[in-house]
């Protein structure tokens, strides 16, 4: 992986091809659940700012934290843009209960970015409150605190 981020940031072509390759289904994965709707847009703008900043990357060993903090930045930013809000929880439904897929997803989105960018981070990255606190650049308390309510006010949605 350091070979192929080193010869990315010299300008290599098949390099850079090779790691969107790899980069594009992780930054999605991130930035669907954060944007919502706008998720694509979101990954586009993430990727694009990753390339763009990618010569300054002085540790391509940490190529993927770096890449998840540029896409929760770019995801939330994109959510704010377009005022929609988010969607997640403990009891995921199956890949095959669409239904259940669907009204997660609605009760999601009547959280704020902030609230889904918690989650993702906490729930599906599995990131301990301080690494989240630090990629979204907020103190600890206050992750803390919008988890708290960002699952609170999806238990609250779900059981009405």
């Amino acid at each position: 992986m350091n070979e192929l981020v080193r010869a990315a940031q010299r300008g290599d072509t098949m390099a850079m091809n090779e790691l969107l390759d790899l980069l594009t289904p992780y930054v999605t994965r991130i930035c669907g659940p954060i944007a919502l709707a706008d998720g694509p847009d979101a990954a586009q703008e993430a990727l694009i700012a990753i390339f763009k900043g990618l010569r300054g990357l002085r540790e391509p060993a940490a190529l993927y934290g770096w890449a998840r903090a540029i896409a929760v930045r770019e995801a939330v930013r994109v959510a704010r843009r377009s005022r929609h809000t988010v969607e997640f929880e403990d009891d995921l439904p199956s890949p095959t209960d669409l239904e259940q897929a669907a009204d997660i997803r609605d009760l999601l989105a009547r959280l704020s970015p902030e609230h889904r960018a918690v989650l993702m981070l906490r729930d599906v990255e599995g990131l301990d409150e301080r690494a989240a606190a630090e990629l979204l650049k907020v103190p600890v308390g206050t992750v803390k605190s919008r988890l708290f309510r960002a699952r609170d006010n999806f238990r609250k949605a779900w059981s009405s």
